[in-house]
């Protein structure tokens, strides 16, 4: 299960605190809030409507990268015209679809919640362009 809380980097170990994310954006973006580990500097933002619940675990450069570039893939392909005229698939299903192929519990089928081993997989998954249809 996801801690949603985090007081330890799950990257390095170090000590994680809760902050104003100002130290990372230069300005509070949000909710205003992030966890940040004080030792290799990996970080996660928290939910607007509750501050103190990280959006997933935290990552670093590479991670939230890997995370963006698996999220585009992601709506391009759930939104995608072609899908929408077979299935008219909702995000919801989306996610159960690629948690089949991932072969994990949907409720932990979400890109702030993988490392980047599952961020690879489903990458994999995705980039292949099948994933819904």
């Amino acid at each position: 299960m996801i801690d949603l809380y985090p007081t330890k980097c799950n990257l390095c170990g170090g000590a994680v605190v809760y902050i104003s994310n100002s130290k990372i954006y230069g300005r509070e973006y949000g909710s205003g809030k992030c966890y940040y580990c004080t030792s290799c500097g990996a970080y996660v933002g928290t939910h607007k409507p509750r501050p103190k619940e990280a959006l997933g675990i935290l990552g670093n450069a590479e991670m939230r990268e890997m995370k963006m570039e698996c999220h585009e893939l992601f709506d391009q392909q759930w939104k995608n015209e072609k899908t929408q005229a077979k299935r008219r698939i909702t995000r919801k299903k989306a996610y159960a679809d690629l948690a089949v192929k991932l072969n994990i519990p949907v409720e932990e089928c979400h890109f702030g919640y993988f490392d980047m081993d599952m961020l690879n997989k489903a990458y994999g998954i995705l980039k292949g362009g099948v994933c819904f249809e």
